[in-house]
């Protein structure tokens, strides 16, 4: 019984929006109401002469706009048709106007380096000879019009790469163009790239990046190729892009009724199938999670042991080395992780190959070392000068002071402090997906893009990150633990001391 009444209620949550709904048959209705778009698409430029007050809210992923629509927070939302018909498979409420908002031309985007002019004029011949053969037709008919999410495969071997790698940025988790299935790569875009490859002699190494990312890491010499890049004026500007190698209408998606007849726990039942047991998919939050506890537990160390060498130079009060802290301390604490990591990854290593991972270990070690240093400053501050006073008084060094004396108590004061900060820098990792990282949060994305799921999706997530949080902050209050005074025995305290009779 309690099971139908949550059932019910659960139904009756979801179908609130649909007892608001407004039926919608033309664009112009869309005037004064919100509409969804994709960020960096630029495919509210088809209607805004339309619907001139009209609210665009912008969204990381696809997938995420269907929530919006299902949840009331839009009225409609911009997408490809060919990227609609995969979400129609899946979401059977979803509807488009008869009316179509526009047709978009996607080009590649090619990097600023010494092969930018051979690499264009490649792929330009390319495109052309694949118009001439039949080649984009046919990539276009397997990945688009009879797509198969499940069987379809793309071929990524049989590279000579006589003439090299090319970096290739593509949107991670973009049915059909750029996905993962059964654990590798695989798209419209990716066969196309892969084909490319081949005929030309290279060898392609793909990076999964936000849609967003891709132009700004192609301009800035991180990728060599950026993929599915919409024309516009501006960027035809920078004259860095190819011919256009696929054209396809825009599609205004509305929320219809729901005919599917499924019912609360078959559809739980089917999300839990497609999240965790298709194509092997558990592997790939095993794997996410893994690079969430590799930057954590690097940056955490490297940070400890950066931040606490840094104080040793700057506590005796130098001036120099002081004043460089303090504006490095202003510096990255003023700083939004994200932007600080997109700065690394596309400004100070964007001409390297150095990968997502290790730049995101690069600037998470240095957050947490400018947190160490002010905690171990809060520490030791706390420790009357006298403590110091007393010590070499009784013969001890400076250097025997600090370590025996005031670091034992500081300890105490920051400890706390430090167990925070490790929970903060755990959550903090969830934006690394910016920067190609496929950490835990990334993982939970693209499994999203497959499933067009969220609830497993994102509640697995949340409860992996609230697992690895406790495991850290266990550890670190074991170690605060044993250095408290108050927690240690007699025997332990009054160690090396001999009594007389």
């Amino acid at each position: 019984m309690k099971k139908r009444i949550f059932a019910l209620a659960f139904t009756l949550v979801l179908a609130i929006p649909l007892l608001f709904a407004t039926e919608l048959t033309t664009i112009e209705e869309l005037d004064g109401k919100n509409i969804g778009v994709q960020t960096a698409v630029l495919y509210e430029e088809l209607i805004q002469d339309r619907v001139p007050n009209a609210t665009f809210q912008y969204y990381t992923m696809p997938n995420d706009m269907i929530l919006a629509l299902t949840s009331g927070k839009v009225d409609a939302y911009l997408i490809e048709e060919v990227s609609y018909g995969v979400q129609k498979k899946n979401h059977p409420e979803l509807e488009v106007l008869d009316e179509v908002a526009g047709y978009i031309n996607a080009t590649c985007i090619i990097g600023n380096n010494e092969r930018q002019d051979r690499l264009l004029s490649e792929l330009n011949a390319f495109i052309a000879e694949s118009n001439e053969n039949g080649l984009l037709d046919e990539l276009y008919d397997y990945w688009i019009t009879d797509f198969d999410p499940i069987n379809d495969t793309c071929d990524v071997s049989g590279f000579t790469g006589e003439n090299g790698t090319i970096a290739v940025a593509v949107e991670g988790g973009y049915e059909p163009f750029s996905f993962i299935s059964n654990g590798n790569i695989s798209g419209f875009d990716v066969d196309f790239i892969c084909r490319f490859a081949r005929a030309y002699g290279y060898t392609p190494v793909f990076y999964e990046v936000p849609f967003e990312a891709i132009a700004p890491g192609v301009e800035t010499g991180k990728y060599d190729i950026g993929m599915n890049i919409v024309v516009s004026e501006e960027r035809n500007e920078t004259g860095t892009l190819s011919d256009v190698y696929y054209r396809t209408p825009i599609r205004l998606v509305i929320l219809g009724e729901d005919e599917s007849g499924a019912s609360f726990f078959d559809s739980l039942k089917d999300s839990f199938y497609k999240t965790f047991i298709r194509e092997n998919r558990w592997v790939l939050f095993a794997q996410g999670a893994g690079i969430t506890i590799l930057i954590t537990l690097t940056s955490i160390i490297a940070g400890t042991v950066l931040g606490f060498l840094v104080f040793m130079l700057c506590r005796k009060g130098r001036k120099v080395p002081n004043t460089i802290t303090n504006f490095f301390l202003w510096l990255i604490h003023g700083m939004p992780t994200v932007l600080l990591l997109m700065i690394l990854y596309y400004i100070v290593f964007g001409s390297s190959r150095l990968s997502g991972t290790w730049v995101s270990v690069v600037g998470f070690s240095l957050m947490f070392a400018c947190s160490m240093i002010d905690m171990l400053r809060v520490g030791c501050n706390a420790i009357g000068r006298g403590q110091f006073e007393a010590s070499t008084a009784l013969g001890y060094t400076e250097h025997q002071s600090f370590f025996k004396i005031i670091l034992p108590q500081a300890a105490q004061h920051f400890l706390p402090l430090y167990k925070n900060e490790v929970v903060t820098l755990i959550k903090e990792t969830s934006v690394v997906g910016y920067i190609a990282v496929l950490d835990l949060t990334k993982i939970s994305d693209l499994v999203r893009s497959r499933t067009y799921e969220a609830f497993f999706p994102l509640i697995v997530t949340a409860i992996m990150y609230f697992i690895i949080s406790a495991i850290l902050t266990k550890i670190v209050g074991a170690v605060e633990n044993s250095i408290d005074p108050r927690r240690r025995k007699k025997d332990k305290i009054l160690k090396g001391i001999v009594e007389k009779d």
